[in-house]
């Protein structure tokens, strides 16, 4: 009897959880100036704690950023799973945070936007998914 009551009772908290949505997916491209690329990868390869801290704390999972030289042009590729719920409110945090905005003044200088990326007064230009394998 006992064991009934405790598959009974496992079975409805089971029932009662909340199934975690899957990630939503982003990547980007952007160039990366030839003369700064090397101070960018040194950037990367070690990055300031506290980024990483807010990157995390702002429910993004999975980020990373690849190089690639194309016809002469190095190009940078991000990829993140963002995890959270409000993915718009999530990147206004962290865009208000002091040493967030520090890392980004390092960085976006060695970046070349994309020209439309550029147009929107952004650096990294968006991409659409064309193929995803779970």
């Amino acid at each position: 009897m006992k064991a009934c009551l405790y598959l009974l009772l496992l079975a409805l908290f089971a029932g009662c959880a909340t199934p975690t949505p899957p990630p939503q997916r982003f990547a980007w491209v952007t160039g990366l100036k030839p003369e700064k690329a090397a101070y960018y990868r040194q950037l990367h390869a070690n990055p300031w704690p506290g980024v990483n801290r807010m990157i995390t704390s702002c429910h993004i999972r999975n980020f990373s950023i690849h190089e690639r030289e194309i016809e002469g042009k190095t190009y940078l590729f991000a990829y993140l799973e963002y995890v959270g719920t409000d993915f718009a409110a999530d990147m206004q945090r962290m865009a208000a945070d002091p040493e967030t905005q520090r890392w980004w003044k390092e960085t976006d200088p060695c970046q070349s936007p994309l020209p439309d990326a550029a147009a929107a007064k952004k650096i990294w230009a968006d991409t659409k998914e064309l193929y995803f394998l779970p």
